[in-house]
């Protein structure tokens, strides 16, 4: 019963948080890089949407860019993504998320990486949103 509550209250405060979000004004589009700069397989570290929210972009493939939060869902911890292995690992417990989807694969994390929208607008990528999941 205890998990339970627990659960519940996380996911409430997820819905919270979003409602929060929602109410306010969305923060603005903020350039991240050009496509050029990041090649297949790479990956790059911003902050998105202000200075204390490190995020990264993935580009695993010619067709897809992928974001997050680089803030691990269960401790805050810094994941490192894994284009190979097609995952994103958090090093300080061992959890592991879907590189595609940002949802827990293993360890302690519940609860996907927040997803940055992105937006390619001609050779330049922004972020243009952060998503919060709660499964």
């Amino acid at each position: 019963m205890l998990i339970s509550s627990a659960f519940s209250a996380g996911q409430f405060w997820i819905l919270f948080k979003n409602w929060q979000r929602n109410q306010a004004a969305p923060p603005p589009a903020q350039k991240i890089a050009s496509l050029t700069e990041i090649p297949v397989g790479g990956t790059l570290v911003f902050h998105y949407p202000n200075e204390h929210e490190p995020c990264i972009l993935v580009r695993p493939d010619a067709d897809t860019l992928l974001a997050y939060s680089q803030k691990c869902t269960h401790l805050s911890c810094a994941v490192i993504p894994n284009v190979a292995e097609n995952q994103i690992g958090c090093p300080c417990h061992n959890g592991s998320f879907s590189l595609a989807e940002g949802r827990p694969l293993a360890g302690p994390p519940q609860r996907p990486l927040p997803r940055i929208q992105l937006e390619v607008r001609g050779d330049e990528i922004f972020a243009t949103a952060v998503e919060l999941r709660s499964i």
